[in-house]
């Protein structure tokens, strides 16, 4: 067991209800502050691994630790409060105010209402929106500002671990390179574990601190961002190229 990881996956193995196997004998650990990116195509087990992470899978054998706890060993529900969420659709709850989407987890922890007004306020700052947008329902935000928000949602009760699935995917490229940069931004300034999913080799690349590449439900590698890069490995040739065949190696840009 590693005593420095935020989360821990030991021969973790998942299987569908049809009995196809999704995830192949994972054993990862993840460690506190970084942002680990999970790379593959559509269908190698990122989301799988993702789910699995805050308890909305169940491992079919293996365990995951996370704080060094047994997942057996969690209330469920404090498991998920202590674990922020993004997807890629955002979901939001439309009938909810933008305040009461971003307050949402800090009401059922019984905050004091002052106190989820100034924190709603403080992260409308912190993601770039104008606080007076608190007032608005989603659907008269554009996709980047309901993207902001998310992750505005996701980071209300301060999570010491943030999931993210594809976050800006659904994104034009212009609104998606702002937000990429802005989550490098956040990503100095929180010093959160996260756990990023995308199929895009240039998105891994500008905002991993490691990348663990999957294919068909297994691990093929894990290495820094730089070792990725500088790596004769044939299969990273093959994904680097499969992915972004022009790719430069440049970390200021998209």
């Amino acid at each position: 067991m590693d005593s420095s990881a935020a989360i821990e996956f030991q021969h973790v193995s998942y299987h569908a209800d049809q009995g196809e196997a999704i995830l192949h004998d994972l054993n990862l650990a993840i460690q506190r502050g970084e942002t680990l990116v999970l790379l593959g195509r559509s269908g190698s087990g990122k989301t799988t691994t993702l789910k699995l992470i805050n308890h909305l899978l169940t491992p079919t054998s293996g365990e995951i630790r996370v704080a060094g706890r047994a997942l057996a060993e969690w209330d469920v529900i404090r498991l998920r409060r202590m674990i922020g969420y993004v997807i890629q659709e955002v979901g939001l709850f439309p009938h909810f105010t933008i305040e009461k989407n971003i307050g949402l987890v800090p009401k059922i922890e019984n905050w004091p209402q002052d106190r989820i007004r100034r924190r709603v306020e403080e992260l409308l700052h912190l993601v770039g929106l104008d606080p007076q947008i608190a007032t608005r329902f989603p659907r008269e935000l554009s996709g980047g500002q309901r993207q902001r928000v998310g992750v505005a949602r996701a980071l209300a009760a301060d999570p010491p671990i943030l999931l993210m699935d594809e976050p800006f995917g659904a994104l034009d490229p212009l609104t998606r390179a702002q937000l990429q940069r802005e989550f490098l931004a956040l990503e100095a300034r929180l010093g959160k574990t996260v756990v990023f999913v995308t199929h895009d080799l240039n998105e891994a690349l500008l905002v991993g601190t490691r990348i663990a590449l999957l294919e068909a439900g297994r691990l093929v590698i894990l290495t820094t961002r730089e070792e990725f890069l500088r790596s004769r490995e044939p299969l990273a040739i093959a994904y680097r190229n499969a992915f972004s065949p022009d790719f430069s190696g440049k970390r200021d840009g998209v």
